[in-house]
């Protein structure tokens, strides 16, 4: 067998690297662009979400500035002092069914004021209450106020028929109250005995900039508050 002439070795090797180098220079530029689109489609879902939590932010505190002032503000400043300084009231409804001098019945809606809280709680905070799932014989607390519970978690135990059941939070969330209530004590269906609340919206975000677009500094979104009268017709 002839050995190759050694100018033939070189350009094989020359080409080899060549090759190789190539090779890995496309390598690299295909992953770095299937990288790219996947960076770029998780930064426009990242963005996306932002937005539109903070729309539902926007949302609730216009409803809850509405029933204050019975009117919307176009005002981001009006609606961000509203959340930083606002009070609203904490209301109860019952009802009072009165009987008639003819024997009918007429129903008295009453709402009472309990207190008042801060707009921003209202805004931000989501209330939960757990009640007694029947009658039975109460025995006892599973967590305690300042706790913070999850979904599943056992809240209180009843003896109903010498059966002991432990209902579940269904909502996640910090114990703020737990009703004065000692074991052995007969408790009824529906008897409020935990209240507690979670937070729907992060506390901590600069509430000056409620009108700013999330990832766009500087840019506000546009907002615009009209009233709208309607005239009804009727016919005779």
């Amino acid at each position: 067998m002839q050995p190759k002439p050694l100018n033939q070795m070189n350009l094989t090797k020359i080409l080899t690297v060549v090759l190789l180098a190539a090779s890995l220079y496309l390598g690299y530029y295909l992953y770095s662009g299937v990288q790219q689109v996947i960076d770029d489609r998780a930064l426009i879902e990242t963005s996306e979400t932002s937005v539109i939590e903070r729309l539902k932010l926007i949302r609730e505190a216009e409803s809850v500035y509405q029933e204050q002032f019975r009117k919307y503000t176009s005002s981001w400043d009006t609606l961000a002092r509203f959340i930083e300084n606002g009070k609203v009231p904490i209301l109860q409804r019952r009802e009072e069914i009165k009987q008639k001098a003819y024997g009918g019945e007429e129903v008295v809606v009453h709402i009472d004021t309990l207190g008042f809280v801060s707009a921003k709680d209202r805004i931000f905070k989501k209330n939960y209450t757990v009640g007694s799932s029947d009658n039975g014989i109460f025995m006892g607390y599973k967590i305690k106020v300042g706790d913070q519970v999850i979904k599943n978690m056992k809240a209180y135990s009843l003896n109903v028929n010498n059966d002991v059941k432990e209902p579940p939070f269904q909502e996640k969330g910090k114990i703020n109250k737990l009703t004065d209530v000692k074991v052995g004590e007969q408790v009824t269906k529906g008897q409020v005995l935990i209240e507690y609340s979670d937070y729907i919206f992060n506390p901590n975000m600069e509430i000056a900039k409620i009108g700013e677009v999330p990832g766009n500094p500087g840019t506000n979104f546009n907002i615009i508050t009209k009233r709208i009268d309607r005239m009804e017709y009727s016919s005779t």
